[in-house]
């Protein structure tokens, strides 16, 4: 009986062993910044549009884990206390909101580009796929607050910004008017469970409960902690739901999911034949005549 009971706690601790291997491996992959995945995610022969060509400054914020945040201030042409932050997605940096900061600014409103945490300029060990970037985004909307005490703020995200904007706005942050949430998923990990098939050829079970306790141990939140699906309903503000009906990484059906579980005041703008993240460069002109059209309403007090 000892041998036997000596038998199953080496084989279980060989387990555990292997287990955490390949959690530990999977969240290197997909959340290490920069993360190796972005290869197979994002496209890679996408370039980041030039800077605005509008006055600009650096700023600072430290997360409340101790990370020093950078993002760029665009000050626009005519005096405003019309904010957007504009927050970029996965495997990005702030340069890739360089166009929709353009137009922004050309509409009169102050704009503020993040680099979230472990992007771009910001530090950070690994990306949470929204989970503590929200929080750090409610740090910059404090910031704005302090800067202009009569700033109406906006949430502008693309994709793994998206999901962070609808986090972010579940927490309230200062002087919120409106969140435009653009191809966003309804949880990390149900998207993260798609593309280990595809990528990699591997189920649900057990790779993904296994990746979801690593991430925990390693990043301090797990996987499943970044759902934009479990706090939209917090989110008292008036959102416009943006998604092509192309897209093979973030399935349309999880835009009619966050759309129908909203309970604020909502809208939602198909983009017919835009793949990923790809709504803004397949109809310009429709898109911001949408947004602008959406934050121009009575209810948001903006205008552009």
């Amino acid at each position: 009986m000892k041998k036997v009971l000596i038998a199953l706690s080496a084989l279980l601790i060989i387990l555990t062993g292997v287990s955490y291997f390949v959690g530990d491996y999977f969240v290197k992959f997909a959340l290490k910044a920069p993360p190796p995945a972005t290869a197979n995610i994002a496209d890679p022969n996408l370039k980041a549009p030039p800077a605005p060509n509008f006055p600009a400054e650096s700023w600072t914020i430290t997360s409340a884990d101790g990370f020093k945040l950078n993002a760029t201030y665009y000050k626009p042409a005519r005096e405003s206390h019309e904010w957007a932050i504009l927050i970029h997605g996965y495997g990005r940096d702030q340069t890739f909101a360089n166009d929709y900061a353009e137009e922004y600014l050309k509409r009169g409103w102050n704009v503020v580009t993040p680099d979230l945490r472990g992007c771009g300029k910001s530090e950070g060990v690994y990306l949470t796929m929204g989970a503590l970037e929200s929080q750090d985004i409610v740090l910059w909307a404090e910031k704005i607050v302090e800067t202009d005490p009569q700033a109406k703020i906006i949430l502008h995200g693309v994709s793994m910004g998206a999901a962070t904007a609808i986090m972010a706005a579940a927490l309230n942050p200062p002087h919120l008017a409106a969140v435009v949430e653009d191809c966003g998923y309804t949880s990390a990990y149900e998207m993260f469970t798609a593309q280990l098939d595809k990528i990699f050829g591997l189920p649900e079970y057990p790779v993904m409960p296994i990746v979801d306790v690593v991430s925990k141990i390693e990043t301090g939140v797990a996987i499943s902690d970044a759902a934009p699906i479990k706090v939209v309903d917090k989110i008292s503000v008036p959102i416009l739901f943006i998604h092509g009906d192309a897209d093979k990484l973030v399935p349309y059906e999880m835009m009619i999911k966050l759309f129908d579980k909203a309970t604020a005041k909502k809208e939602k703008f198909t983009v017919a034949g835009a793949g990923h993240a790809d709504a803004k460069r397949t109809n310009p002109a429709a898109y911001f005549d949408k947004v602008f059209v959406f934050l121009s309403s009575e209810e948001l007090g903006v205008k552009s």
